[in-house]
């Protein structure tokens, strides 16, 4: 179990393995916590999970601030990391007031979208001490501008970049970096070539971890799942068992 970001290259040096999920709320984010997971995002797919927004890019920083804080009351242990939210790093000291907002609200650290365009920004956040996790590959933040999720890393100049960004961002001092959707041959190779932990999400069984949007691994988001996630439960399906026992105990009395 880890306690703190600083332990992440102590367990990728070992080869450990390191569990991420997603938490919205107190009540998940304590019984995650409790089970010894390793870190917790408190990501902007919230919109969807959460809201019924239609996609991540309607998703405000008050509505992350809301959502961390919530977290934050929850966990004893875990690191949180926390996304920031479409357009809320535009510019280096947006990305700096934004983040530390976030850190202020209960993240432990914050994450962005982005490769080697948005270095300006990650360093700015890292020179003030916040740590930070980077994201490449498909990004659900420009799902509307790229017309859709695509899976990444399909030809060698994809290939090239996605690479290239993440060595960007290791060296830039990212604590750790998500891969998501993207060839995992692709994914193996970045997770070779960075000291920075690879946590993948739809992209192979190569890297240093894994993360999951909690709602997909418990079923208790029944109308999308991506094909990448198998529901181990089917919460939804319980919540409606006992609502309609409760109904129709109530209305046969």
């Amino acid at each position: 179990m880890l306690t703190t970001l600083a332990e992440l290259p102590l367990k990728k040096q070992a080869g450990e393995r390191v569990t991420v999920l997603t938490a919205y709320d107190y009540p998940t984010a304590r019984l995650l916590d409790e089970t010894g997971i390793d870190l917790l995002l408190v990501g902007d797919s919230l919109g969807m999970v959460v809201l019924g927004l239609p996609d991540t890019t309607g998703v405000t920083m008050e509505m992350m601030l809301h959502h961390i804080a919530a977290v934050r009351r929850g966990v004893k242990r875990a690191p949180i990391i926390g996304d920031l939210p479409f357009h809320s790093y535009d510019t280096p000291a947006q990305a700096l007031a934004n983040a530390r907002l976030l850190m202020e609200a209960g993240a432990d650290a914050v994450k962005l979208e982005g490769g080697v365009p948005f270095i300006p920004q990650i360093s700015a956040i890292l020179e003030a001490g916040i740590p930070f996790v980077g994201h490449i590959g498909m990004l659900p933040q420009s799902v509307v501008e790229e017309g859709g999720y695509k899976k990444k890393g399909k030809t060698p100049a994809q290939a090239e970049q996605l690479i290239a960004d993440a060595l960007a961002l290791d060296a830039a001092g990212a604590s750790a970096i998500v891969l998501e959707s993207m060839v995992p041959e692709v994914a193996t190779e970045i997770t070779l070539q960075v000291k920075a932990t690879t946590i993948g999400i739809g992209a192979g069984s190569g890297t240093d971890a894994q993360v999951l949007v909690t709602p997909d691994l418990i079923g208790s988001f029944p109308w999308f799942r991506p094909p990448f996630a198998k529901a181990r439960a089917d919460v939804a399906g319980e919540i409606q068992r006992a609502v309609k026992e409760w109904v129709e105990e109530v209305k046969a009395k």
